[in-house]
C-alpha cells in the first residue's frame, strides 16, 4: 500500500506543479474557453490542463518502475500500453483545446488512440462468466475493448460542464477501482488462487487518482484552468485501460465458491463508476435525436445544468454528483467483495433519503410565500 500510496503522491504533487505552467502555455497558444450561452464559466478560462495531467502520470509511472514492490508489473506491456496510447489521446486533446475539432474527427482519434493500447498487447482476453468460467476472447477481443474504451471516455467527456466536477469525479471512480483491485491483490479473498498481475490495474488506478487530486486545487469553483479534453479524454481511456487489465489478467474461477459476484464484477465495475454520466450521455442522445439534432450537438441541459436550475449553488451542484458518484461506485466495490444484499439496501436506503433532501430547493420554490 505504501508504494501505491507514493506514487498517488508523485502524481499529484507533479499535475499540481505543473498545471500553472500549463496554464500559461495555454494562453501563449490561445487555448482559451470563450463564454458561450451553453456555458457554466462567465470569464474566458485556459484549457490544456490535461498535458499537466499526462506528465503527472508518466512521472508517477517512472516513480513506479524504480520501487522493487512495482517494479514487476513492467515486465508486462499494460504500463505501456497506458503511456504511448494517452500521450496520443492526450496530444489529440491538446489540438481539440486549440482548435475545436469536429465531433467525427474526436471519435477517429479516440479509435486511432485505442487501437495503439490494443496494438501494445492492452485488450479483453478473456471473461469469465458465472456457471460457465473463461471464455477465451478471440477477434472479438478487439471490438468489444474498443467498445469499452470509447463508451468510457465519452461519457466522462459528457459531465466536464462544472468547475472541478470531472476531476472529482475521476479520482472517485479511479479510487473505487484502486480500492477493489487492490482487495483481490492483496491476499484477502486471494490467498493461494496464485493470482500475480493485479498490481497493472491497481497501479494504473492509483496514478490516475493522484493526477486527478493534484489538478483540483486549480479547477475546482472557480476555476483558474480547464482540464479540456485533453485531460478528460484521457481520465476515460485510463479508467477503461485498468477494467480492461482488471478483466483480462485475472482469473476469478479461482475465487472462492462463497464469492461469485466479483466474476462479473469487473465488466460491470466501469459502468456502476460511471453511472451517473452513462445516464448522461443516454439521456443526451435521445433528447437530442428526438429534437431531430446530432447526437453531438451541444445543450443545456445535462445533469449538472439541471442541478442549477432546481436552486442549487455551483459548488453544491458538483458536491451532490460527487456524492452520486461515490455512492454507486463504492457500493459496487462492497457488493462485489461482501455480498451484495445487505450491502444494495443500505445504498438504497441512501439513496432515498438523498433525493428527499436533495429535491427540497425545489420544494421550497414551489411553496407559496405566506401573506401578511
Amino acid at each position: 500500500m505504501r508504494e501505491y500510496l507514493l506514487v498517488l503522491c508523485v502524481a499529484a504533487g507533479v499535475t499540481w506543479l505543473l498545471t500553472p505552467v500549463a496554464r500559461w502555455f495555454a494562453l501563449r497558444v490561445g487555448a482559451v474557453a470563450q463564454v458561450r450561452d451553453r456555458d457554466v464559466h462567465d470569464v474566458p478560462t485556459p484549457r490544456m490542463g490535461g498535458l499537466a495531467m499526462y506528465i503527472g502520470v508518466c512521472a508517477a509511472f517512472l516513480v513506479a518502475h524504480s520501487l522493487p514492490a512495482l517494479s514487476a508489473v513492467f515486465k508486462y506491456s499494460d504500463v505501456e500500453a497506458v503511456v504511448i496510447s494517452g500521450g496520443v489521446i492526450t496530444l489529440l486533446g491538446l489540438v481539440d483545446d486549440r482548435f475545436e475539432l469536429d465531433a467525427l474527427t474526436k471519435l477517429a482519434g479516440q479509435v486511432v488512440a485505442i487501437g495503439i493500447m490494443i496494438l501494445l498487447g492492452l485488450q479483453l482476453l478473456s471473461i469469465t462468466l458465472p456457471g460457465v468460467g473463461a471464455v477465451q476472447l478471440g477477434t472479438e477481443g478487439v471490438p468489444l475493448t474498443v467498445l469499452l474504451a470509447l463508451l468510457t471516455v465519452n461519457a466522462v467527456n459528457f459531465i466536464d460542464g462544472l468547475d472541478g466536477l470531472l476531476a472529482g469525479v475521476g479520482a472517485i471512480a479511479a479510487l473505487a477501482l484502486f480500492s477493489f483491485s487492490y482487495s483481490l491483490s492483496s491476499g484477502s479473498l486471494t490467498a493461494g488462487v496464485g493470482q500475480e498481475r493485479i498490481s497493472a490495474p491497481t497501479l494504473i488506478a492509483a496514478v490516475l487518482a493522484g493526477a486527478c487530486l493534484g489538478f483540483l486545487p486549480h479547477n475546482f469553483n472557480p476555476a483558474r484552468i480547464f482540464m479540456g479534453d485533453s485531460g478528460s479524454m484521457l481520465i476515460g481511456l485510463m479508467l477503461s485501460a485498468s477494467a480492461t487489465s482488471l478483466t483480462g489478467q485475472f482469473n476469478f474461477t479461482n475465487l472462492p465458491s462463497g464469492l461469485a459476484f466479483p466474476v462479473l464484477l469487473p465488466l460491470l465495475l466501469p459502468l456502476v463508476v460511471l453511472l451517473v454520466p452513462l445516464i448522461d450521455l443516454l439521456l443526451a442522445v435521445v433528447r437530442r435525436t428526438r429534437a431531430g439534432r446530432s447526437p453531438f450537438a451541444p445543450d443545456k441541459m445535462h445533469l449538472h445544468h439541471r442541478l442549477l436550475e432546481i436552486g442549487h449553488s455551483h459548488t453544491r451542484a458538483v458536491l451532490i454528483m460527487y456524492f452520486w458518484t461515490a455512492l454507486l461506485a463504492f457500493t459496487g466495490v462492497a457488493a462485489g467483495l461482501t455480498g451484495p444484499f445487505l450491502v444494495l439496501g443500505v445504498a438504497g436506503t441512501i439513496a432515498v433519503i438523498a433525493i428527499v433532501v436533495l429535491a427540497m430547493p425545489r420544494l421550497r420554490a414551489q411553496q407559496p410565500e405566506a401573506r401578511p
